[in-house]
């Protein structure tokens, strides 16, 4: 059975990856209320920052690293796809973990996520498509359509559910319902490894480098930019994870839409976009972590 799942893993990608986002916002929706999104309005410096730096300076970083360094044109397709697409659901934990200003973060997590239906289409328009043949389509409509049905709609419906529902009951079910969806990454991961489209020695150490430069410089010139505009330490804390963790889930189903895997066929730009953002996920993980421990062992 495993072995037949390997074979044919290009015709379960995209509803694994699907599935998968779904799942990951259903259970990030459970942990939000509407307040959520308007708790910064009155005070809006730390928002505006944050948004700025989601929608201008990260894709900008992307763009450089990927023209600075020689690294394949898969890699760099995949490190403009991980700028394009909003900030992860894991950043609102590790900045309440940290001590950091869990409102800005959740409202930055939440207004980057709804507002994602027309900047990742967008983004990716202006972005990736000067990589790719004269003759390539980018299927902006499929992608709107995709992040309405696996991302919006799933991300509704968990605020419904916590609305009617007691707190512990909605993080229990949030809890679990993150869990099978990274279990649903693992087996996309174990999939494509088997299946020959996940093989780290095809980019060399070049790939990885320019994912730990492309996550240190959005660390750097976030912070940068949040002292120049006075934010207190929580608030830079927030603005900092935000902007470094990507929401990968995301940057995993547009791969699926975008290059599509076929069975039997290798895809450089596509399996190397699939790798950039499945290490991508990593690497941002534990840059995002000294930032936390920083801020929460200095007393916040």
């Amino acid at each position: 059975m495993l072995q037949y799942f390997f074979d044919n893993y290009a015709d379960f990608e995209y509803a694994l990856a699907s599935s998968q986002l779904f799942l990951a916002m259903l259970g990030m929706g459970a942990l939000l209320a509407p307040r959520d999104f308007v708790l910064e309005i009155k005070q809006p410096k730390g928002l505006l920052t944050g948004l700025g730096i989601q929608w201008l300076m990260v894709p900008l970083i992307a763009l450089l690293v990927g023209w600075a360094l020689p690294v394949p044109a898969g890699i760099a397709v995949g490190l403009l796809m991980v700028a394009a697409v909003p900030g992860g659901t894991l950043s609102n934990i590790l900045t309440h973990f940290g001590k950091g200003n869990i409102a800005l973060s959740i409202s930055l997590t939440s207004i980057t996520t709804v507002a994602a239906l027309i900047t990742t289409p967008l983004l990716l328009h202006l972005l990736i498509e000067s990589y790719l043949p004269d003759d390539f389509s980018m299927p902006t409509a499929r992608i709107a359509q995709d992040i309405v049905l696996t991302l919006i709609v799933p991300l509704l419906m968990g605020m419904a559910i916590k609305a009617k529902t007691p707190v512990h009951a909605s993080e229990t079910f949030s809890k679990w319902i993150i869990r099978l969806s990274l279990a649903l990454i693992v087996a996309m991961a174990v999939g494509a490894g088997g299946s020959g489209r996940l093989d780290p020695q095809a980019y060399g150490i070049i790939g990885i480098v320019a994912l730990v430069v492309f996550g240190l410089a959005v660390q750097l010139l976030s912070l940068l930019t949040t002292k120049l505009v006075s934010l207190n330490n929580s608030d830079s804390l927030a603005i900092v994870v935000e902007a470094t963790f990507r929401n990968m889930s995301l940057a995993v189903a547009i791969k699926a839409i975008v290059f599509p895997a076929v069975t039997g066929q290798l895809d450089p730009i596509g399996d190397a976009v699939f790798f950039t953002a499945l290490l991508y996920g990593g690497v941002s993980l534990f840059m995002s972590l000294l930032p936390v421990l920083i801020h929460r062992f200095r007393g916040g």
